[in-house]
């Protein structure tokens, strides 16, 4: 089992920044990807970025040039530092563990940016 704690979403101006943080614990050696969706109601949750174990980053189209995702393997965590806000980013975030064909997903951190 993989356990999730993500956490940093809040109440952001358009153009600010926000650093959301996901936390694992359990089986960590067993993970193969981890990263961030999103979803608005009403829609299906997307892929916002993620990273391999290998080190392999996937952007969505959209937040490309604006977010960033990094990992700090000795604390187990991943950060996706999101730069240049946009209102259309506002969102639930959920910070997502990909093991042994499981998916694992944290709490949500909600996201608003406006003004």
């Amino acid at each position: 089992q993989v356990q999730l704690v993500g956490s940093g979403g809040g109440l952001v101006q358009p153009g600010g920044s926000l650093r959301l943080s996901c936390a694992a614990s359990g089986r960590i050696f067993s993970i193969n990807a981890m990263g961030w969706y999103r979803q608005i109601p009403g829609k299906e949750r997307e892929l916002v970025a993620d990273i391999s174990s290998g080190g392999n980053i996937n952007y969505a189209d959209s937040v490309k040039g604006r977010f960033t995702i990094s990992r700090d393997s000795a604390k187990n965590t991943v950060y996706l530092q999101m730069n240049s806000l946009k209102p259309e980013d506002t969102a639930v975030y959920y910070c997502h563990g990909f093991s042994y064909g499981m998916n694992y997903w944290g709490k949500g951190t909600l996201v608003t940016v406006s003004s």
